[in-house]
């Protein structure tokens, strides 16, 4: 394999596994505490929301601007981030659903309901699920900036991990206080950061000579969607539902000022 190669792909494995140290942070208390995973399930969709509005979209429709033009770029970004809406909650739709899904719960309900550890292990899923696709282009993209310079490469793959970290608080979280497992959480974690490689190796073998801005484009945007619907759909609520109000929009401010930083920092 090219050095150049090789370098590019180890740049994209660092930024994927990444999403592990985020999982690490989000298993280190050692018995239930809602407050704990109600800022973390806020924190969490703060990263989500933030980076899917003001990176992602943007990149989504810089790419397709330049390939069709600056309103038709912006109307096929506009369509793409709805189409992963539509995709994910048609996901969602045939995924079976559990009575009261919004009734608030108490911490001894949740210790001892199997209703509330199934529903909690379902959004981890649907946030891993959420993750991998949003890391899968991702991946493509830090590759493909390895390869075209080692320098950007490094930026780009920097900056990818800084996201990655809290995003893996978005999978461990759920998947932890639904099957008390550490282990559980930690791998279904880990293995959605892992898309980021995949995603380099699909890049590399098979889209390199098809891939265009325009197809790059429309993959970020419909992930954007995807990001803020299981934001408002999945974490948010559960959020609420665990615990107290303040703490789950104090979680939101602070993941969206957490992705804020990381973005000023490589801008």
């Amino acid at each position: 394999m090219d050095y150049n190669v090789l370098f590019a792909f180890m740049l994209t494995l660092f930024a994927g596994l990444s999403t592990g140290v985020g999982s690490l942070l989000g298993l280190m208390s050692k018995k239930f505490n809602p407050r704990v995973l109600t800022i973390s399930l806020g924190f969490s969709a703060g990263v989500m929301i933030y980076v899917s509005m003001i990176e992602i979209f943007v990149k989504a429709h810089d790419s397709l601007a330049s390939e069709l033009g600056d309103k038709p770029g912006y109307i096929w970004t506009v369509v793409a981030f709805f189409v992963g809406m539509f995709v994910i909650a048609l996901i969602d739709k045939v995924i079976p659903s559990y009575e009261n899904p919004h009734e608030m719960t108490t911490v001894d309900k949740l210790e001892h309901s199997s209703v509330d550890s199934a529903k909690l292990k379902r959004m981890g899923v649907f946030s891993a699920l959420a993750i991998a696709i949003h890391n899968f282009p991702e991946g493509l993209a830090t590759f493909m900036g390895g390869l075209a310079d080692p320098t950007l490469g490094v930026s780009i793959a920097v900056a990818i991990a800084i996201h990655n970290i809290p995003e893996g608080l978005a999978v461990s979280a759920p998947i932890f206080y639904a099957t008390k497992s550490r282990k559980k959480a930690f791998v279904l974690s880990f293995m959605s950061g892992l898309a980021e490689p995949v995603g380099a190796l699909i890049g590399y073998f098979l889209l390199r000579r098809y891939f265009t801005d325009a197809t790059f484009g429309f993959i970020f945007a419909a992930v954007a969607g995807i990001m803020v619907y299981i934001s408002l759909d999945e974490l948010l609520p559960t959020a609420e539902e665990y615990g107290e109000h303040h703490f789950a929009i104090g979680g939101v401010v602070a993941g969206m000022i957490v992705m804020a930083i990381s973005l000023v920092m490589f801008y």
